[in-house]
């Protein structure tokens, strides 16, 4: 077993602190990556708080995991030793079931294995994840890192680019299209620079007027403030396409009712409260309302590639580990441009 150092929560109300444990050895389809940096998801403080229920302790969060291969397994194709290789939300599926076979492992009909706060595929091996020195993973669910000058910016991509880059692939945004980013967090600015590189007319909308100079620089063409009626009213019937991701309690019709006919707004934030959604809102002008959840693996790779193509990175704000609880609460604050990562040189 390899001896690997992390920090982790003993409960919802603690603090996170050392811990040792032991990854398994790697094994012949495996490779074993040296994490250099892990961004933090709002879901991490979700799953270390037990917002969601059914936390496993002790736990080791991190799902934004981006770092060198340090050794391959004697089967392995896709890496090599000194690569750059990435993690995201989840590490392993059943391979077999439809879902899998269609490419969307993360909606594997038996159940993802997550990569921390779950077990492995046998259902009894704990994950733990990137808040940690090293991970073994089996190459199939690791990503290939093409560009390694800011690390640090592609750590989120396993995350909240994902998030963002597929519901407007999905959903077709580019040149033509009116496109909503409701919020301007660690999703929203990523699903801003995504539109925007697509060639879509990007709106922001934000109850936080301190941000419309952000907007602007990450590549939005109109900034709108949603507690201002006189700004909001006109805007009726006017966009294709709404990504959603905020995560607090908001009222989703407003934003329904700028759709046009056949537009579409995509939920990828997570409120506590279940959302009230007036049928009105959806049958005039036959609007969708869906959802979205991060990505397969080759989706993932896509995005992956997309954004060094595209010179598409997070603005983050790099922290040593040791400051992990002060970024928790500066992140429940608002209080970040746009997403924390952790420089695991400081374990």
């Amino acid at each position: 077993m390899l001896k690997t150092r992390g920090y982790a929560a003993d409960s919802p109300v603690s603090n996170l602190k050392p811990f040792n444990f032991e990854r398994r050895e790697v094994g012949a389809r495996d490779i074993l990556i040296e994490i250099q940096f892990c961004g933090i998801c709002h879901s991490d403080i979700h799953q270390v708080r037990d917002e969601w229920g059914g936390s496993i302790y002790p736990m080791v969060p991190g799902h934004e995991i981006v770092g060198r291969v340090a050794q391959v397994g004697a089967d392995v194709k896709k890496f090599k030793e000194g690569d750059f290789a990435g993690v995201g939300c989840f590490v392993d599926s059943c391979r077999k079931c439809e879902n899998c076979a269609d490419g969307f492992e993360q909606f594997c009909l038996k159940q993802a294995a997550q990569t921390y706060n779950s077990t492995e595929m046998d259902r009894k091996t704990p994950t733990f994840g990137g808040y940690s020195s090293q991970i073994v993973v089996d190459e199939n669910y690791a990503l290939k890192i093409s560009d390694e000058e800011n690390l640090a910016g592609i750590a989120p991509l396993l995350c909240a680019g994902i998030t963002t880059y597929s519901p407007l692939k999905r959903f077709n945004a580019g040149k033509g299209q009116k496109v909503g980013i409701v919020g301007l967090g660690g999703l929203g600015h990523m699903g801003v620079k995504l539109a925007a590189s697509m060639g879509a007319e990007v709106t922001v909308f934000s109850h936080s007027p301190s941000k419309k100079e952000d907007a602007r620089k990450l590549g939005a063409h109109n900034f709108v403030i949603t507690k201002s009626p006189e700004d909001m009213s006109p805007l009726a019937g006017k966009y294709d396409f709404i990504l959603d991701t905020v995560s607090a309690e908001h009222d989703l019709n407003m934003y329904l009712n700028l759709l046009k006919r056949g537009g579409a707004m995509v939920l990828v934030g997570v409120p506590e409260k279940a959302a009230e959604v007036s049928a009105f809102s959806l049958i005039v002008n036959n609007r969708t309302l869906a959802g979205s959840g991060i990505g397969g693996i080759a989706e993932t790779q896509e995005m992956l590639d997309y954004c060094a193509e595209h010179n598409i990175t997070s603005d983050v704000e790099v922290i040593p580990i040791q400051k992990i609880d002060e970024a928790y609460e500066r992140t429940l604050k608002s209080d970040v441009r746009y997403r924390f990562v952790i420089d695991m040189k400081s374990l």
